[in-house]
């Protein structure tokens, strides 16, 4: 009983939630277009990123979060979730170089990813948001016959804690 509340619960607040960024019919239309359930393990999973929108969390950080929710929530049914959230577009996966994938909500309504800075020796990632290279793609789009949709930047360095200490 305890495990059906918290599912309906959660669907509650989901739609509420995703309502502001990702379409609740449009989701549910994909799941089922690609076969899939929306179960409530997955939208508890996918409450994790509305709950944590400044992170860019790995699956272990969802494991995490999610199992303080619904302890049943294995890191195998995380990592499969993060993966159908990845290949229907609801989630962006990116690479930082450290070994591990890392997720964040994908808004679609946004003509160009942020840029990420992400510090070498704490690890943590920083959002940039002011797109300098407009100019730049444009040129590399009109020189090469080339029509670009999307880039992705990454400056490695060190935050300003670390240069700190």
């Amino acid at each position: 009983m305890i495990k059906n509340d918290l599912a309906l619960n959660t669907a509650h607040y989901l739609e509420s939630q995703v309502s502001q960024m990702i379409n609740i019919d449009d989701l549910r239309q994909k799941f089922h277009d690609r076969q899939y359930k929306l179960t409530p393990q997955r939208q508890i999973i996918l409450q994790a990123f509305l709950d944590n929108q400044d992170k860019h969390l790995c699956a272990e950080d969802v494991h995490n979060i999610v199992r303080e929710k619904s302890s049943d929530i294995g890191l195998a049914t995380v990592y499969r979730t993060l993966e159908i959230l990845s290949d229907l577009d609801v989630l962006h996966k990116m690479d930082f170089g450290d070994g591990r994938s890392r997720y964040e909500i994908n808004e679609s309504s946004a003509p160009h990813q942020h840029h990420h800075l992400i510090c070498l020796s704490c690890g943590k990632v920083r959002e940039f948001e002011d797109d300098l290279l407009e100019t730049l793609e444009n040129v590399i789009s009109r020189k090469s016959n080339f029509k670009i949709i999307d880039h992705q930047v990454k400056f490695y360095g060190y935050c300003q804690e670390c240069q700190d200490k």
